[in-house]
């Protein structure tokens, strides 16, 4: 076996030096490794991937989308912003979105009752795996550049009619008690899911000094990065909604932990990103199956 697994690497060394061949590196690669855990007795699992991901390479993928995840949250905060000054200064666009009694109602009860109205566990499920499964969606379909636009012009639209609402009937304090315990670390994740999936667009569109292929390539597989790593971030965001936004808990310890967690994120995005650039890590993965070059015959 011994004599086996020096001949397989050396056959790997030469694969890898002369025509690296996806499939073949790959199989090489696991028969490699296989034989080298029975040679040398290693079999416990090892979790330095797992560590490396998350301290190195998801920084490193989020570092990469930071200009454009600030410019996406910036843009829809304006927007939403001033949708919800024109919809409650301009009374036909108040009569768009339902008479006064429906308004009255939202603002009321439905608005704060969508958060106590489930149980807590299945609700935090049910809204983790939904937001995620957008965010996903958001990553997989951005090379078209029309999903994430939609997206955020539908946020643009629920925030800005729900304010407007909510302002009308003078329960703005309201709207953003509920808002900020989930919705600020919630956001900043939708927010980067867009724009990690406008910045794939923008690849295709302008691929730089590598081609086109070779681009969409990395950028491609660092968005798939990202996509886990908010798999993550929503699961908080979606725990601190079911347990803690329509808890008893005092509305400044709520406050105050939404601004904790989005702050957390963001120092994770900017102060770990930018030491995993340091460090030279690009947020692409790592090992053979980084390797997406295809043999040809010279």
């Amino acid at each position: 076996m011994t004599r086996l697994y020096q001949a397989t690497a050396g056959d790997l060394s030469a694969v890898r030096s002369a025509a690296p061949e996806p499939a073949l590196v790959t199989r090489l690669s696991i028969l490699v490794a296989g034989a080298r855990v029975w040679l040398t007795g290693a079999h416990e699992t090892s979790t330095h991937p797992v560590r490396r991901f998350l301290v190195y390479g998801l920084a490193a993928a989020l570092y990469r989308v930071r200009w454009w995840a600030v410019t996406v949250s910036l843009a829809v905060v304006a927007l939403a912003a001033l949708s919800a000054w024109w919809t409650v200064t301009h009374p036909e666009s108040l009569a768009l979105v339902g008479d006064p009694e429906t308004r009255a109602a939202f603002a009321h009860q439905e608005f704060a009752n969508y958060y106590v109205e489930y149980d807590s566990g299945s609700f935090a499920a049910s809204v983790w795996s939904n937001n995620w499964f957008i965010a996903a969606q958001c990553i997989a379909l951005g090379i078209t550049g029309i999903y994430p636009l939609f997206l955020l012009y539908n946020t643009v639209l629920q925030l800005g009619v729900a304010g407007a609402i909510m302002s009308e009937a003078g329960l703005l304090d309201v709207y953003f008690q509920l808002l900020a315990p989930h919705g600020l670390l919630e956001l900043s994740a939708v927010f980067v899911a867009a724009a990690a999936g406008l910045r794939l667009c923008w690849t295709m569109l302008v691929p730089g000094p590598r081609t086109r292929g070779e681009a969409l390539a990395q950028e491609g597989r660092t968005a798939f990065g990202v996509a886990l790593g908010l798999a993550g971030v929503l699961l908080v965001s979606g725990l601190i909604e079911g347990f803690i936004t329509g808890s008893a808990i005092p509305w400044a310890i709520k406050d105050l932990i939404g601004v904790a967690a989005c702050a957390a994120f963001w120092v994770y995005v900017f102060g770990f990103g930018r030491v995993a650039a340091r460090a030279q890590v690009s947020g692409d993965v790592e090992g053979d199956f980084r390797v997406d070059t295809v043999a040809v015959s010279a």
